[in-house]
C-alpha cells in the first residue's frame, strides 16, 4: 500500500513536500513515481525516481523546480516542490512499478497507486 501525504494549500511561488509510505519490505525493488491530475485533465507523468535512488527524470513542466528522493530504510518517497505555479494545481499520486526504468514516464507501467493529495497553488 501507498499513503500520500502533505498536499495544501500555497502561493504560487511557495514551496510544499510530498511524501509518499510504502508497506511491506520490498520497496527497494520498485521504481517509484509521481503523477498528477488536475481538474477536467488527463494523469500527466511529474516524476520517477530509480530502486536506489541513483536515477532521478522529471517532466518539462517542472524540471528544476521538483526534487524526488527516497529513502529505503524508512519505505518512503518525497517530492520537493519549489517555485510552485498556479499550473502545478493537481492532486498527487505516487506509485510503483518493478520497471527499472526506460519507460517509467508512463502511468500504465505502474501497479500500486497510492490515493492522492491535492496540491492547490493560488495566484
Amino acid at each position: 500500500q501507498l499513503q500520500a501525504s502533505g498536499g495544501g494549500l500555497v502561493q504560487a511561488g511557495g514551496s510544499l513536500r510530498l511524501s509518499c509510505a510504502a508497506s511491506g519490505r520490498t520497496f527497494s525493488t520498485y521504481t517509484m513515481g509521481w503523477f498528477r491530475q488536475a481538474p477536467g485533465k488527463e494523469r500527466e507523468f511529474v516524476a520517477a525516481i530509480s530502486r536506489g535512488g541513483g536515477s532521478t527524470i522529471y517532466a518539462d513542466s517542472v524540471k528544476g523546480r521538483f526534487t524526488a528522493s527516497r529513502d529505503n530504510a524508512k519505505n518512503t518517497v518525497d517530492l520537493q516542490m519549489n517555485s510552485l505555479k498556479p499550473e502545478d494545481t493537481a492532486v498527487y499520486f505516487c506509485a510503483a512499478t518493478r520497471v527499472v526504468w526506460g519507460r517509467v514516464m508512463e502511468s500504465i507501467q505502474y501497479n500500486y497507486w497510492g490515493q492522492g493529495t491535492l496540491v492547490t497553488v493560488s495566484s
